[in-house]
């Protein structure tokens, strides 16, 4: 990759950018960014936040990004978008997941073992991982092995993958379907995808999209419509 010129001065990209769509997640911030590996570049996409979060990522170091149209999706693809690393992570931004975490995933695609690294959530605590959110991943996770016949067992926001390929996708949804999209089409693309288990935290604040059955199910049916589209899209190829 090409390193970047700024008045003058030549800077060399990062060894790997890692996105962390935040919103308000000024409780989090402090801990996410100390657990960056170093040589890696945080990038925090702010997605709206009104509690100084994006004031709090500079001060720690981090490179942030805005993004205004409100949607998860809309916040990673910002990030994706922005990065320069030839290899590009996603983490939430809340403290449930520890990106040092990465390395191995990181290592996987740098090896060519696999082209897509996701990270299966372990819960470690109780009240980690909600009934209500667990059952709506359970759900998806079985759509997804019907439509690809990946045996995945989780659709979590811990992944890795090279930029340039992750770009190719096409991703259109900026909402929460956004990961099942990029899932999907790379499953579509023959990449190869492994699982690696993490162990998942309670997270710092309220869940913006899994918070509450509500939001679980709105996410659902984001989801949905992400593998219908899909399925479609395959059907409308192979005529």
């Amino acid at each position: 990759m090409c390193a970047r010129r700024v008045k003058g001065v030549t800077t060399p990209p990062p060894d790997v950018d890692v996105v962390l769509p935040c919103l308000n997640e000024a409780e989090a911030l402090p801990w996410v960014l100390a657990r960056i590996p170093d040589g890696w570049r945080a990038l925090v996409v702010d997605n709206g936040s009104t509690d100084g979060s994006a004031e709090i990522a500079r001060a720690l170091g981090a490179t942030v990004v805005t993004e205004p149209h409100r949607g998860f999706g809309a916040a990673c693809h910002a990030g994706l978008t922005a990065a320069r690393a030839d290899i590009v992570c996603f983490c939430d931004c809340d403290a449930s997941l520890d990106p040092a975490l990465l390395v191995p995933f990181v290592d996987e695609i740098r090896s060519g073992t696999a082209d897509l690294v996701l990270g299966r959530r372990i819960a470690r605590a109780r009240g980690a991982w909600p009934a209500h959110a667990r059952a709506g991943n359970l759900a998806l996770a079985r759509m997804v092995r019907r439509r690809t016949g990946l045996r995945l067992h989780d659709l979590g926001p811990l992944r890795a993958a090279r930029r340039d390929r992750l770009l190719a996708l096409g991703l259109t949804d900026r909402r929460s379907g956004y990961p099942l999209q990029m899932v999907v089409r790379a499953a579509d693309a023959d990449w190869r995808i492994t699982e690696r288990n993490v162990p998942y935290l309670p997270r710092t604040g309220r869940s913006k999209v899994t918070g509450t059955w509500r939001g679980t199910w709105q996410a659902v049916r984001d989801m949905s419509g992400v593998l219908h589209e899909a399925s479609t899209r395959t059907e409308g190829s192979r005529r």
